[in-house]
């Protein structure tokens, strides 16, 4: 499922929602735009919470913890996160214009509230050096299984070079999954394929990514892409790896022969 979500306007905008708008990706997500001097205050009795800055600064207040954090370009800088556990109250309070991406689903798991910082994040560049760097992109993760098993969420970033393509080799896992999309220019654009149907992508949308559908994505020449990608995992069955498509796996040998030949 595709959606443009056009200007966000002033508040909360809903991307996805457990009970009542694309259900079956099993989160809460949507980003707050809020002006300069704004409080929002931001409590869930039952489940679990990532508050990702996207643009702007903001005052995080959690715990009798107080943290102010700036974000001018998700292009060009590493994330800011706060992660906390359900029944844990976060004052946001915007020192400037800012928009800020929230994402929750239910956990009963109590855990040490975390503010993940840009050097925290992992950050590689992928694709190097393989397919005539038609796939070179940035992929940052913020935390996933390895680094928060008490997590039921997965959230992370990825920044797709003009004219490539990401989430590329084609995968699939057994987990929904949710891209939010920026471009570095507004009239930027690109193509986003789940299993055989492909959208059109733009500044400011979404696609839903049910289970067991690849996702290969693409970039117009002169646009750079970002997109945070954001998974709810299973019972019994967290995300950990993508599950390559097999028709694709000659992409991932040493030598394969890519035409034309160099």
């Amino acid at each position: 499922m595709y959606e443009k979500l056009g200007e966000l306007k002033h508040g909360y905008t809903k991307i996805t929602d457990m009970k009542s708008k694309h259900s079956d990706m099993l989160q809460d997500i949507g980003i707050y735009t809020l002006n300069e001097g704004e409080i929002e205050v931001l409590f869930d009795g039952q489940k679990e919470t990532a508050i990702l800055l996207l643009e702007g600064a903001v005052r995080l207040e959690w715990n009798e913890n107080s943290h102010e954090i700036k974000r001018k370009s998700v292009f060009d800088e590493d994330p800011w996160c706060l992660h906390v556990p359900k029944e844990v109250e976060v004052k946001v309070t915007a020192m400037g214009n800012s928009e800020v991406l929230v994402q929750k689903t239910d956990n009963e798991n109590i855990f040490e509230a975390k503010l993940y910082t840009p050097k925290d994040c992992s950050s590689a560049v992928a694709g190097e050096g393989v397919w005539n760097g038609t796939a070179e992109r940035v992929i940052r993760t913020i935390f996933d299984f390895n680094n928060a098993p008490y997590s039921n969420l997965v959230i992370g970033e990825v920044i797709s070079y003009p004219g490539r393509w990401s989430s590329y080799p084609p995968h699939h896992h057994d987990q929904p999954e949710v891209y939010y999309y920026r471009f570095d220019k507004p009239q930027g654009f690109g193509c986003a394929m789940v299993g055989p149907e492909a959208y059109r992508v733009e500044h400011n949308s979404y696609i839903t990514i049910p289970g067991d559908l690849d996702h290969p994505q693409t970039t117009a020449p002169g646009y750079a892409m970002y997109f945070c990608w954001m998974i709810r995992h299973l019972k019994n069955n967290p995300w950990t790896d993508r599950i390559m498509e097999e028709e694709h796996k000659w992409l991932l040998e040493p030598d394969a022969k890519i035409w034309p030949e160099k």
